[in-house]
């Protein structure tokens, strides 16, 4: 036994201060604060389970498996699910999203390379797109109108992580996102992964993935003015115009030798600009979203 007996035990003392994009910052409505940040605790506890580096994939899968049945009631309670559980009865929603987390999770604890873009879209379809979708049905939007664009949005941030931290991951958890195909087209191997400095081939590889984010990012350009709720929508558009930048840096910069990432008087700037942004649309958003029922580009 290695005393790593509960989903608490194998906590990593991450936070939702400490991701890369802002989680449920001041913009959001205090009344939804506390639902988004049960969730983001919970679904944190199933990710340093399945990051925990002395754990089998076996027990992983059993510790996130105990995480399920208790959020569902199928098992005992357990304080990591308590809280998301209470949240989710107070407002009458299934636990669907937060699940789907935890099929992402048991993916990282049986799979540690992707084939190709597809497969590791597949991935972020559990792995990023529920998140995105709990906090829009928190919010009480309308689900036809925004997942769409909500999940394009989330898989690019979630690829974006994976091509900041791809040297990390690779040395501490020999996981790889990038897909094989990638890495293939260049002329890149995974061992370059663990260099000090990335390879032009590397290099070529993460710039192209990055411009597919920038066209995830596109496709969900017009989510902020989609929203009903001002406060949600300007949450969106500052996390929106931060990962443009980031996925752009990521087209010219190394993740291996370099910092990403923009110290926080520029984090807080380029989030700025998003926000003002949709501020100036508000006005303008009924035509906006008549577009998008209609197909069209706003």
């Amino acid at each position: 036994m290695t005393g790593l007996d509960s989903a608490t035990a194998t906590r990593s003392g991450k936070g939702h201060r400490d991701e890369n994009f802002p989680v449920a910052s001041h913009l959001i409505h205090p009344r939804h604060r506390g639902a988004i940040l049960a969730f983001y605790n919970y679904v944190r506890a199933g990710d340093d389970v399945a990051d925990h580096a002395d754990l089998s994939p076996e027990r992983k899968i059993e510790l996130l498996d105990r995480l399920a049945d208790a959020l569902t009631g199928a098992g005992p309670a357990d304080p990591e699910a308590a809280p998301l559980k209470a949240e989710l009865a107070a407002r009458g929603l299934p636990p669907r999203h937060a699940l789907e987390l935890l099929d992402a999770f048991r993916m990282d604890a049986r799979k540690s390379r992707y084939t190709d873009w597809d497969d590791l879209i597949h991935y972020c379809r559990y792995s990023a797109m529920p998140v995105g979708r709990f906090v829009l049905d928190v919010h009480g939007e309308d689900p036809a109108r925004v997942w769409g664009p909500s999940d394009a949005i989330c898989a690019a941030l979630q690829v974006i992580n994976h091509l900041q931290d791809c040297g990390k991951d690779f040395r501490g958890l020999d996981r790889v996102y990038i897909p094989q195909d990638a890495l293939d087209r260049h002329g890149a191997t995974v061992a370059m992964l663990g260099a000090e400095r990335a390879s032009p081939q590397l290099r070529a590889v993460i710039a192209d993935l990055a411009e597919r984010c920038l066209g995830l990012l596109d496709a969900g350009a017009a989510l902020p003015d989609l929203i009903d709720d001002t406060r949600l929508s300007l949450e969106i558009a500052a996390i929106h115009r931060l990962a443009v930048v980031l996925a752009k840096g990521l087209t010219t910069r190394d993740p291996l030798s370099e910092k990403v990432h923009h110290g926080k008087a520029a984090f807080a700037l380029t989030a700025l600009g998003g926000v003002a942004a949709t501020l100036a649309r508000r006005p303008f958003r009924g035509r906006i979203v008549r577009a998008a029922a209609q197909g069209a580009r706003p």
